[in-house]
């Protein structure tokens, strides 16, 4: 940023709006916890200001000290010239109302499992779960958001990323959360062992033809957390394989297959996948029981 600007930005009403336009000539993508330039802007320069959100009338004309303005010009500097998603530049992110510490190493949270989470998987959840597996983990949002949403349910957390289970830990942590919530390294179910009550997933399913077109900001989350395949399935089918094996009698599986929910269906028109709607948007999403998997696995 030049310096004129800088110097004659001085509240918090100035450095959204500023940071707001530069975000809209920036050409950039928002999908990472807001959806339009102004939104972006409001939640960087809040997060500098280390003030809420609901605070933001009574700060608007707030001056900013010397050093908040600076850490604000580099990190819209980042924003536009590097198109880097902006939790990664402030290292938090939210996901069902929690907030969870995120680096390039995780995917940031986004999933619209949060919702089903908030409902509790009804209708298709038949037992309250004791034990339950967030494969795929990340930065453990959707476990540790079940073991909020469940709380007498013990919780294992995977992923066969080294780095993502130490983001994960660390979350867990945060979240006090050491005694109930637990990671596993493992490549899908491999080092898995025991049953769960409860599956959920959201795994890598992005296609060859996406991840050709996916926008900069995409590109800088990690590639082994996006790719699967020239259909996006690849993971998807190893889940669905082995995921009987590792559920109780009366098991849910829920796994997040997004835009590749249509190629799914065409590879699999036998199976009775259920696709809950959202009333706060997404898509993409199927539910199995361990009974559906088993006759599933036999006729296959």
């Amino acid at each position: 940023m030049k310096r004129k600007p800088q110097k004659e930005l001085k509240t918090v009403r100035d450095w959204i709006r500023w940071s707001a336009t530069c975000f809209a000539r920036g050409d950039l993508f928002f999908g990472h916890g807001t959806n339009n330039a102004w939104d972006e802007a409001v939640a960087l320069v809040m997060w500098v200001v280390q003030q809420p959100f609901d605070r933001l009338e009574w700060v608007l004309d707030a001056k900013l000290v010397e050093a908040e303005k600076q850490q604000l010009a580099q990190l819209i500097d980042k924003r536009v010239q590097q198109h880097i998603p902006l939790p990664y530049l402030t290292g938090e992110a939210w996901f069902a109302g929690l907030k969870f510490h995120v680096t390039p190493d995780v995917l940031i949270p986004r999933s619209p499992i949060a919702e089903l989470i908030e409902r509790e998987f009804q209708p298709m959840l038949q037992q309250y779960p004791a034990k339950i597996l967030d494969l795929c983990t990340g930065s453990g949002c959707i476990g540790i958001a079940c073991a909020y949403a469940f709380e007498e349910a013990m919780v294992d957390i995977s992923d066969i990323s080294t780095a993502a289970l130490d983001v994960a830990q660390l979350n867990i942590a945060n979240h006090t959360l050491q005694d109930r919530v637990s990671t596993v390294e493992s490549d899908v179910f491999d080092g898995i062992t025991g049953q769960y009550d409860l599956i959920v997933s959201n795994p890598p399913y992005v296609d060859a033809q996406d991840m050709a077109s996916i926008p900069a900001e995409y590109q800088v989350e990690p590639r082994m957390a996006l790719e699967s395949g020239d259909d996006g399935l690849d993971i998807t089918r190893r889940i669905l394989a082995k995921a009987a094996q590792h559920l109780t009698e009366d098991g849910l599986l829920v796994v997040e297959v997004g835009n590749s929910w249509e190629a799914l269906e065409v590879s699999m028109p036998h199976v009775p996948f259920y696709w809950p709607e959202f009333e706060n948007g997404g898509h993409g999403i199927f539910m199995l029981t361990k009974q559906q998997l088993l006759e599933i696995n036999k006729a296959a």
